[in-house]
């Protein structure tokens, strides 16, 4: 099975392929992403003929397609959940669509070196002075999905109503770990660093876990099909936005009264 699996959610813009089998003289998977911006669209397209290319396929060889459908940035879940409908409904195959805020854990979990059990506290900057955000126990038993490990369903809070969440789950793991990641937790990290318990170390670092990378994405989603998740037909495949896109807000907010 050839999977691709595009990543938009947030500022990074992201592909990898991994091939099954790979072909001769070329490496099992590859992974490419960059700082989107504002250039979702554009930079997705590259990213994906780069990593099929590196496995020596093109898109045409591509069996199932992994998505992450949000919560994030509205732009980039637009961009990726129609490319990646866009992918199935032309080749005929299914989507794997993944949270945004299970990739952060998922690759959270796989990082830490620290004691367990650990609470991760998934983040994802949502703008307007609001943060998506869900949390994750791991009581270390195994390689556990992240979506069986929720303490904290996804929801969208402001600063301070994050910061109350974690000091809550602190308080419950009684000065266990709590670790923070992704862009959100980066943004608002000078309220956190003052929660006692709260680990801060993923965001650190050349490597700091601040968007969901898109290797991740492809190993939760052959890791959910390995257990019998069925791909979505294309057609049912929709983003996760948790509120209305910005220019709609905007034109609310900006409409006159009613008389």
């Amino acid at each position: 099975m050839n999977l691709l699996a595009i990543e938009t959610a947030t500022d990074l813009v992201g592909a990898a392929f991994v091939a099954d089998p790979a072909r001769p003289g070329h490496p099992a998977a590859a992974v490419q992403s960059e700082p989107g911006g504002r250039r979702h669209a554009e930079a997705l397209a590259p990213a994906v003929e780069a990593v099929c290319a590196r496995t020596g396929h093109t898109v045409r060889d591509v069996d199932v397609v992994a998505v992450d459908n949000g919560p994030g940035l509205f732009t980039g879940l637009r961009v990726g959940v129609a490319t990646a409908k866009a992918f199935g409904q032309a080749l005929g195959i299914g989507v794997v669509a993944v949270s945004s805020l299970d990739v952060l854990a998922a690759a959270a979990l796989e990082r830490w070196e620290g004691t367990r059990p650990v609470t991760v506290v998934a983040v994802v900057d949502a703008r307007r002075g609001e943060v998506f955000t869900a949390a994750y126990r791991d009581g270390g038993a195994g390689d556990a999905d992240p979506a069986d490990l929720v303490v904290a369903p996804t929801d969208r809070f402001d600063p301070a109503a994050l910061v109350a969440g974690v000091e809550r789950l602190a308080a419950e793991v009684a000065g266990g770990p709590v670790v923070v990641v992704g862009d959100g937790a980066a943004r608002y990290r000078d309220l956190l660093d003052g929660i006692a318990g709260v680990v801060p170390d993923l965001l650190d670092g050349e490597g700091a876990l601040v968007a969901p990378p898109p290797d991740v994405l492809a190993a939760l989603a052959r890791a959910r099909l390995a257990r019998g998740e069925q791909p979505a037909p294309a057609a049912t495949v929709v983003p996760d936005y948790r509120r209305e896109a910005d220019a709609r807000i905007n034109w609310v907010e900006r409409r006159p009264p009613e008389r």
